[in-house]
């Protein structure tokens, strides 16, 4: 059976959540939005691609930093309304130059930096 975009679940604004996860450890590293069109490009280009919602305009990740997501596996949630990507990832995946965009735990009812920024040259 051909997948099909227009099958998934959007919400109101036409998007749909999308979790970026490490195919090789398993760390969930990331988590943006999709449209259909951004669900379309990433099965076509291989290259991860997201909806921006602050700048309202497609965002390959690493066209401007070189942190790309290359995709491994797509997949879709049993109610159709979220998305787990696999990934290759080159360097950090958040913008604040973590390897995860997870990097703050509530420990004990305190907040808790479990991550430093990458080094420049990982």
């Amino acid at each position: 059976m051909e997948f099909d975009p227009a099958t998934l679940k959007y919400d109101a604004n036409g998007l749909i959540p999308a979790i970026a996860q490490d195919a090789t450890s398993g760390e969930v590293l990331m988590m943006a939005w999709m449209n259909g069109e951004a669900v379309a490009r990433t099965l076509a280009t291989g290259r991860v691609t997201y909806w921006s919602r602050s700048r309202q305009a497609f965002w390959i990740k690493g066209e401007t930093s070189g942190h790309v997501q290359n995709l491994v596996d797509f997949r879709v949630d049993c109610d159709r309304d979220c998305l787990l990507v696999t990934v290759n990832q080159v360097g950090p995946a958040c913008h604040t130059n973590r390897r995860s965009c997870f990097y703050t735990a509530v420990r004990q009812g305190d907040e808790t930096e479990i991550m430093a920024p990458m080094d420049s040259s990982e």
